[in-house]
């Protein structure tokens, strides 16, 4: 089935697309105290709660960039209700292929769980960097083993041991690159669970709602795999944190 149209079903129910609260992601916002217009971006941006929340907090201008069809029809519906005249866009393209108008022009760059788009963790970081002005923003979200994965959980997850670090090794890949680290946000296992909770909520509202859709069976399927998984041995197994970085590479 289309991919985006499996991240719509299964994320109807979420203000944000990963695992971390909203009161975490309103301490991360009154933490960058950004200038009046910052001039920002956000990749992968999801229903684009963050860059809203720039918006109404700073009058914050930018761009939102998500692959996903639906999720910028949503952002742009929720950008119109909730701060309409604001100076952000969002588009519809491939994270990795946005570049500003000129390098290291940025107040602020993030990629909050998506760090694919760029090829990893690190890769993400780096073009990130390259957004940004000296001592400009760099968020990023990403996950990391609290513990050594089993092998049945990989294998029912389908993902490899080396796809992610450990927490320090996340930490530390921003200041090889040249950002100063200097705030974490670490999801807790009750924002996992309100992160996966809601999206078996949604595929089953989805299923008794719309039962001649032909693509329930697969979405029901695929939900019911992950939701195994992460009881047997993700939520003892997958952390997430938000990488909060200042650059100090000077243009």
């Amino acid at each position: 089935m289309d991919t985006w149209k499996f991240f719509d079903i299964t994320h109807r129910e979420h203000v944000i697309c990963n695992p971390v609260n909203e009161e975490k992601l309103t301490r991360l916002v009154k933490l960058l105290r950004l200038p009046a217009a910052a001039q920002v971006v956000d990749i992968a941006c999801g229903k684009g709660e963050f860059l809203i929340r720039l918006a109404e907090a700073y009058d914050a201008r930018g761009t939102g960039i998500d692959i996903s069809p639906f999720f910028i029809a949503e952002a742009e519906r929720r950008l119109e209700a909730r701060a309409p005249g604001a100076g952000i866009t969002f588009t519809r393209m491939n994270g990795a292929d946005f570049k500003p108008d000129e390098p290291h022009s940025l107040d602020l760059a993030s990629c909050i769980g998506a760090s694919w788009v760029f090829g990893g963790h690190a890769d993400t970081i780096e073009a990130l960097i390259g957004m940004v002005r000296p001592g400009g923003w760099v968020i990023v979200g990403e996950p990391y083993w609290r513990q050594e994965p089993p092998g049945d959980y990989l294998e029912a997850c389908g993902c490899a041991r080396e796809a992610f670090g450990s927490h320090s090794s996340n930490a530390e890949a921003g200041e090889r690159k040249g950002a100063e680290l200097v705030h974490t946000i670490v999801s807790s296992k009750d924002d996992w669970d309100r992160y996966e909770g809601l999206q078996w909520f949604a595929t089953a509202e989805y299923a008794r709602t719309h039962p001649d859709d032909p693509d329930v069976a697969e979405v029901d399927e695929r939900v019911s795999k992950a939701k195994e998984a992460y009881l047997r041995w993700g939520r003892d197994t997958l952390g997430w944190a938000i990488y909060v970085y200042r650059s100090r590479i000077a243009a």
